[in-house]
């Protein structure tokens, strides 16, 4: 087995927990900016770290009031915003355990979230969640108060909780430990019923701690840090990173809405982002598409092109100076438009739950933003490692954080220990048991090590795919450069246990009007039509032909169906981070799989499929 381990930098506390983030915060600066909220208008309002921790104590007297006991569950469906981590906060000062619920969760994950926690409350964003809930209310006995925040309830719980005295707070907030339930985080779904992840006080304390010296340049920017979420709060990659920047103190505002993302990052003007690949995907195809509308298309791709290749000078050492005249030039008429959208002041982002690509990683480090990818799971608190300012290299998810050790075992799964990982499955010993190898965490991803001990991630174990003749192929390799085309939604590639390697393809139901277009088709037509449209099929066939070049004859895909729909989360085949629920897939279009290997033997070419 290969094995790389980073020190901690920070000694450990085990009697710290979650609300001493937050206490060392406003005794380091209280008046500091902590939070911006928007304004309505397109500003943003100051929220100091005094203010923040006044209302966090007052909305915990509000639970305390309530009868919120220590150790109670208390579930929380919620889009990203300002009172999320008000809440999470609150709930630790009052002693109790937050189980978040994505605000995309079917009536039966909502049920199963609180039944299998033993919840006995829960707190609502909207009618429409508060809907999803009260369809399986009578079947949660348990249950026994509900908040709605948009009808004001928070404010009322406030109100209820004038009288408890602050000593109260202080006893309860000072109960847990470090080795005490911080969380239960339940796991998207993607390979079965979701399990309830035992995050502790620790997990979040020591990580904090530790990454925020590791991620120093990021954090802790000269002019102030900060940064706008848009990424669910609920998932435990934004969830980690709320706690991380009230522990570091970098401003933080919200906007869950991402068609109105541009806009404010406009106006928020954050230095460092959050973002999974699809995000930068989609302003690297944005952009490339408004560019051809506006005949600039190949403008545009010729600054890519150069962009990537500056980047990857710029990594070897040397940049020739006809490269850098070229680039000057771009940057005056591609870049800076591109920066200046994405508010001007972004020099960090933060990737994670799927690989970026090389390519874009070169073209957004060109723009002097250095996306620093990471790789981490739900048991992991998030980040097991990341890529640093100090020490980054494109294409892979970087070195272990520091507290935290990675290894490869002999059949090239990865395993992590130390101060990120979970402490168990919620109520189920043997999940637990199967998981673990000693203190080891059986991620059951893929993955290989350089000589640095930058870690790259292959593929996952039980989505390896092995054909009739014994190959093994990781669709991943294949998906990623597809799914980077504009026009392309989601890619699934099949072939276990067949002659050859196939995939069902689904077109982006927003790129396509702007493709069409673009490409002097009727803009106007509809998902069923595109699937069967000449161009279209040359389109996707030469995203797969790029694919191909990477991998092995064997490995490649020889054929593809287009299917005239969307794999959507709503439609169950997407977990709320959007990965695909590859099994649902596989059974929901296994006639359109089957149709592919029946008939004639598989040369490059597509099938279609009605």
């Amino acid at each position: 087995m290969i094995e790389f381990e980073t020190p901690v930098v920070v000694a450990p506390d085990p009697d710290a927990n979650t609300t001493d983030l937050l206490v060392d915060r406003v005794a380091a600066t209280p008046d500091s900016v902590l939070f911006s909220l928007p304004t309505g208008d397109g500003g943003w309002s100051p929220v100091t770290t005094r203010e923040f921790y006044d209302q966090v104590i007052a909305l915990a007297k509000g639970l305390v009031a309530a009868g919120i006991q220590p150790g109670d569950k208390i579930g929380l469906m919620c889009k990203t915003r300002y009172e999320w981590t008000l809440i999470d906060f609150a709930t630790w000062f009052a002693g109790a355990v937050l189980v978040p619920i994505y605000e995309t969760s079917s009536p039966a994950q909502v049920r199963w979230n609180l039944s299998d926690s033993g919840a006995i409350g829960i707190i609502l964003e909207t009618a429409d969640h508060f809907a999803r809930f009260d369809e399986v209310h009578p079947e949660l006995p348990a249950i026994r108060s509900v908040w709605q925040i948009d009808l004001g309830d928070l404010d009322k719980l406030v109100a209820a909780g004038a009288d408890v005295p602050d000593d109260e707070i202080e006893r309860r907030r000072n109960l847990a430990v470090g080795s005490d339930i911080a969380t239960l985080i339940y796991t998207s779904g993607s390979t079965g019923k979701p399990k309830g992840c035992v995050l502790t006080h620790s997990n979040f304390v020591e990580l904090s701690r530790n990454a925020a010296v590791a991620l120093e340049e990021v954090v802790l920017d000269p002019n102030g840090a900060s940064t706008l979420l848009f990424i669910t709060t609920a998932h435990v990659f934004a969830r980690f990173i709320a706690v991380l920047s009230v522990h570091a103190g970098v401003r933080v505002g919200h906007q869950p809405d991402t068609k109105q993302l541009l806009p404010s990052l406009g106006s928020f003007k954050p230095t460092f982002l959050l973002a999974v690949p699809r995000v930068f995907e989609k302003v690297y195809n944005v952009s490339e598409q408004k560019a051809e509308a506006g005949g600039k298309g190949k403008i545009f791709r010729a600054a890519a092109d150069t962009a990537v290749a500056y980047s990857t000078a710029m990594e070897s050492g040397r940049i020739p100076f006809g490269l850098k005249v070229k680039f000057a030039l771009f940057d005056r008429l591609v870049f800076s438009k591109l920066r200046a959208a994405m508010g001007g002041n972004v020099k960090y982002a933060v990737s994670g739950s799927a690989p970026l690509g090389p390519r874009l990683g070169h073209f957004y480090h060109a723009l002097g933003i250095t996306i620093l990818e990471g790789y981490g799971l739900t048991e992991t608190t998030a980040p097991a490692t990341v890529n640093l300012a100090t020490k980054s290299k494109i294409g892979t998810v970087g070195p272990a954080l520091p507290g935290v050790a990675v290894r490869i075992a002999d059949d090239g799964e990865i395993h992590v220990k130390g101060i990120d990982v979970f402490k168990e499955y919620w109520k189920n010993p043997e999940a637990t048991a199967e998981s673990f190898d000693g203190e080891w965490f059986k991620t059951g991803d893929l993955g290989s090590f350089d000589d640095d001990g930058f870690l790259s991630i292959t593929g996952r174990k039980k989505e390896i795919i092995v054909t009739a003749g014994g190959k093994n192929v990781a669709p991943a390799a294949l998906e990623d450069p597809i799914r980077a085309n504009p026009l392309i939604g989601q890619v699934v590639v099949v072939g276990d246990k067949k002659p050859f390697i196939s995939a069902l393809i689904t077109l982006d139901p927003e790129m396509l009007p702007v493709w069409l277009n673009n490409n002097n088709e009727d803009a106007g037509m509809s998902i069923d039509e595109a699937a069967t449209n000449p161009a279209v099929l040359a389109e996707v066939q030469r995203a797969i032909d790029a694919a191909n070049e990477n991998v092995s004859r064997a490995e490649s895909i020889r054929k593809f169906t287009i299917l005239p729909t969307e794999l959507t989360e709503a439609s169950g085949h997407l977990t709320p981070k959007l990965s695909i629920k590859r099994n649902v897939i596989l059974d929901d279009f296994a006639d359109q799989i089957e149709a592919m290997y029946s008939g004639a033997p598989a040369t490059e070419g597509h099938s279609i499929v009605h």
